[in-house]
């Protein structure tokens, strides 16, 4: 047997060295899929001497498919690895439509639109059918040209099932139209064109049936109609098709995957021969534990029990927060003693949460204790479009004659003024020296010099009534009151809010930006803004390979860390509320979580806020349902709740507060224990941590054999800390 064929296991070996056929290769988290695909290329190849010409391996993204490809280098030399196809299904499609487009009327030097271009092609088409993009958002009508596209659906086939459907298929033929008249494809164009060019032209499939006797494919729960529909016609002669999946990890239904592909396969095929790889080489067995015991709940899978021979280790730490400034604290701590116990790196660690907004009182902790950060996949909070188009309203409020401001929401949301017209604005301030606002003013009150077109005069004018009247009543607002006239007066959730998953991102983002004013009740509009602009000057604060990542739970599948922190474990946020009424789309929230939790190799920890601010209210908490169904027995923890709000760390070391601040509420520990046991802290008592300094006792806890102990500090203010790290 080849040589390299000793470095898997008894399962990987089977799925490796399978007679030919159809095979279902269900690879769980850290079992070694990216391996098996890989190695079973080179075992065609090498051990059954198939040309690596008649072999394509297909993968969801360019980086896998980087991975596989240097990879295959490595095992089969670089001449034979170049002979291979593999590729993305869009790249391979791209392909073959240059070569063959022509049969179907694509010519071969056709050009491809981007997600701009995409969306710019809609704008034109509804513009070309008179219809209001303001009712109608570009962007939502596109998903829904895209889902058709998808499904393998083209304008005559689309049967729409609401008015926006109907609107949607009346842009989708223009912009069909539009795409041909510019010999240009979209994306799903490359997927949708080359199974149309199969079914119209079985001689040219028949020539790609014959070539490729082996068909392998990656992530196979993550493919949709189009592509399961593609490559069924690849495999329709030798039926050697070879595919890894995990329906367990499948997360993208909002993509338009569809994991229900696996059980198409099995009833396409029914001699489909099926391998479970279920030894994880990644993490211990109390964190395999905890996500069987999580995943074990969702219906419509094969069943599954991911082992390990890594050992034990650590039970998983659940922590409840008071709120999410008090949850994010907990991980900058928590970070903090791993890394001074020298258990962990900073880069080591890892936090994992279900929507962006999520991030913004995580980066404020970081950003308080100076500890550097990395933002994965997203933005940071405040450089974020509409955080920064809202902040820019503000500021305008506040200072018209901010032109900068201004400028970037002269036509934020659309507005009619545009482009030439912001130019004429700015040419006449500029020649003036004023600011942009001064020539707003003039323009609404007709004194401009050269004076706007009519229509374009009439735009200025409205907005110049519109933040005039904000500046009015801004004394008499609150900064949150403010926020919600902008956001009313503008438009702005409609602006935002397009019927897309990254729409509904961004509104939870302005929602994040509205609860953190409504923490500003009592301070002027100046003081809000100048504590906004102190949190979000990062630009000293460097970003460094050895620091804590930041990350969404969709932007973590793939990846692992030692060390990884779950937050926002609540109903309503995971599950999201999105999710509550959809039983499928429940069970991708189940998944979600599963696929977090199989992200930590060592340590993981688990946190939710007993109360969260919504739209500015704040809400009390629901744990989520998924911490139930973890058994009691992997898990240890600390819960406190403090009703009566945060203090600050001033406050504190200058007395004792009145407010209701119930005792700690501790992990169950049995009572005879709890007798024996006699915490060396009281509350007031003065403490030094090496770290973080002299501090006061505010709470304790017990946690395992330790204490953990809440500590008003000096210089770090409220900090959760293991008794055992203080000294009187």
């Amino acid at each position: 047997m080849t040589d390299f064929l000793q470095d898997l296991n008894s399962q990987q070996q089977k799925a490796v060295t399978v007679s030919d056929g159809p095979v279902l290769v269900l690879a769980g988290p850290g079992s070694g899929k990216t391996r098996v695909l890989t190695y079973r290329v080179a075992y065609l190849v090498l051990e059954r001497g198939i040309s690596p010409r008649r072999v394509m391996a297909v993968t969801f993204t360019n980086k896998a498919a980087r991975e596989m490809g240097e990879r295959l280098q490595r095992l089969l030399g670089h001449a034979r690895a170049a002979e291979l196809t593999l590729g993305t299904f869009h790249a391979t499609c791209a392909r073959i439509l240059r070569r063959e487009g022509q049969a179907i009327g694509i010519p071969s030097n056709y050009v491809i639109y981007d997600t701009d271009d995409q969306i710019g092609v809609v704008r034109q088409a509804l513009k070309d059918l008179d219809i209001d993009e303001k009712r109608f958002a570009p962007a939502s009508i596109h998903a829904i040209i895209s889902r058709a596209k998808n499904e393998l659906l083209p304008p005559e086939a689309f049967q729409p099932a609401s008015y926006l459907e109907e609107v949607a298929r009346r842009v989708y033929e223009r912009y069909q139209q539009f795409l041909r008249a510019n010999a240009a494809l979209d994306f799903d164009d490359l997927l949708m064109e080359t199974v149309r060019l199969f079914r119209e032209r079985p001689d040219i499939l028949a020539r790609y049936q014959e070539r490729y006797l082996h068909i392998l494919v990656d992530e196979f729960q993550d493919t949709n109609m189009a592509q399961y529909v593609l490559l069924r016609q690849l495999a329709g002669r030798h039926r050697n098709l070879f595919v890894v999946a995990d329906e367990d990890q499948s997360i993208y239904r909002w993509r338009g995957a569809d994991y229900r592909n696996i059980f198409r396969l099995r009833e396409d095929y029914p001699d489909l021969v099926t391998i479970l790889l279920e030894q994880n080489y990644r993490s211990t067995q109390t964190i395999l534990d905890a996500a069987n015991a999580v995943i074990a709940r969702n219906p419509h899978r094969t069943p599954k029990r991911l082992f390990t021979h890594r050992g034990r280790g650590p039970k998983i730490v659940v922590h409840e927060a008071y709120d999410p400034e008090e949850e994010a604290q907990f991980v900058v701590d928590t970070i903090a003693e791993l890394v001074l116990r020298g258990e962990a790196q900073p880069g080591d660690c890892a936090v994992m949460y279900r929507i962006n907004a999520q991030s913004r009182a995580l980066e404020e902790a970081f950003i308080r204790a100076g500890l550097p950060y990395r933002l994965v996949g997203a933005t940071r909070f405040y450089a974020r479009r509409e955080i920064k188009d809202l902040i820019a309203y503000l500021r305008v409020v506040y200072n018209p004659h901010d032109s900068a401001s201004l400028f970037r929401v002269l036509n934020v949301p659309p507005r009619g003024i545009g482009a030439q017209t912001i130019r004429l604005l700015e040419d006449a301030a500029r020649g003036r020296g004023v600011s942009l606002w001064q020539s707003v003013e003039d323009a609404a009150l007709g004194s401009l010099v050269p004076p706007l077109p009519a229509r374009a005069r009439t735009a200025v004018a409205a907005l110049h009534r519109t933040i005039q009247s904000w500046i009015e009543a801004s004394p008499s607002l609150t900064v949150s009151a403010l926020i919600d006239r902008i956001l009313a007066d503008t438009g702005y959730e409609a602006y935002l809010r397009d019927g897309t998953e990254e729409g509904e991102d961004r509104w939870e983002n302005v929602q994040e930006l509205r609860s953190v004013a409504a923490q500003y009740a009592d301070a002027t509009l100046a003081d809000f803004l100048a504590a906004i602009a102190l949190v979000s000057d990062v630009d000293n604060l460097m970003e460094s390979a050895n620091a804590p990542v930041l990350l969404t739970l969709h932007s973590a599948k793939g990846l692992e860390f030692p060390v990884v922190f779950i937050v926002g474990l609540e109903e309503g946020m995971l599950p999201h509320n999105r999710s509550l009424d959809d039983p499928e789309a429940l069970a991708e929230e189940r998944r979600l979580f599963y696929v977090g939790i199989t992200r930590a190799r060592d340590r993981l920890f688990l946190t939710y806020s007993f109360r969260r601010a919504r739209w500015g209210e704040h809400e009390t908490n629901i744990p989520s349902r998924f911490l139930e169904d973890i058994p009691d027995s992997l898990t240890e923890g600390v819960r406190i709740r403090r009703r009566g709000g945060h203090r600050t760390t001033r406050s504190i070391l200058a007395g004792p507060d009145t407010r209701d601040m119930p005792d700690p509420i501790p992990v169950p520990t049995s009572p005879k224990k709890q007798r024996e046991r006699t915490s060396p802290f009281q509350t007031g008592d003065a403490v030094t941590h090496p770290t973080f300094g002299r501090g006061v006792v505010l709470e304790i806890g017990p946690a395992g054999d330790d204490w953990e102990v809440v500590v008003a500090f000096e210089r770090a203010g409220i900090r959760h800390i293991l008794g055992s790290y203080l000294s009187k």
